[in-house]
């Protein structure tokens, strides 16, 4: 499980396609420190498994599904990530529980600077803004955000200064897709709901 905290701004060093799947070489000083082969770090909020580590770069395969749902095969060598390790038991949540699990990509709608912090409007896929409430948790390219708006297919985001400067979210442009994980405590609710308050059987 992971909290959105990004922990590094790393870099795509090397990308091998192999046809139904791709392969991640990535630089992490830091979320690398201590790695072993089968760990699991988040990259742009999805959950990857460590195949190879040596020095600070780690090697990750991408299987079809996930470059489908997600944003990761847009990514090429010199892209940069949000990298993040999960969390250990016992330890601080910062942000909420994120799976690395992405439910699909949006798109950078606008951006409104101001002095302080940046309003940042992205586009929700169909199916998922049913799950996005104003106020509530979002996971946007693995950064936890709290929603300021919600339509029904956009919402909006406010971006302080250490996000710009530490995360991806402070370079994408209007087009950009991000990866966007929405609160899994609201689709157990939903899925409960529809069968009557009992578990699915």
């Amino acid at each position: 499980m992971f909290t959105g905290i990004v922990e590094e701004l790393g870099e795509v060093t090397a990308v091998e396609e192999l046809g139904d799947a791709s392969r991640f070489r990535l630089r992490g000083p830091k979320v690398t420190a201590g790695a072993q082969h089968g760990d699991s770090i988040a990259v742009n909020g999805v959950c990857l498994t460590v195949v190879e580590h040596e020095g600070e770069e780690f090697t990750a395969d991408v299987m079809a599904e996930t470059l489908k749902r997600s944003s990761l095969g847009a990514l090429a060598t010199g892209s940069r990530v949000n990298l993040e390790r999960p969390t250990a038991v016992g330890g601080r949540l910062g942000g909420h529980i994120v799976q690395g699990h992405v439910d699909g990509t949006g798109a950078i709608l606008a951006r409104t600077p101001s002095e302080h912090w940046e309003i940042v409007k992205v586009s929700l896929p169909d199916g998922l803004g049913r799950y996005v409430v104003e106020k509530g948790s979002i996971t946007v390219d693995g950064v936890s955000l709290t929603v300021v708006e919600a339509g029904p297919d956009w919402f909006t985001i406010s971006l302080i200064p250490t996000t710009l400067a530490l995360t991806t979210l402070g370079t994408k442009q209007p087009g950009d897709p991000v990866n966007l994980e929405v609160d899994v405590i609201a689709k157990y609710v939903e899925r409960l709901l529809a069968h009557g308050g009992e578990a699915a059987r």
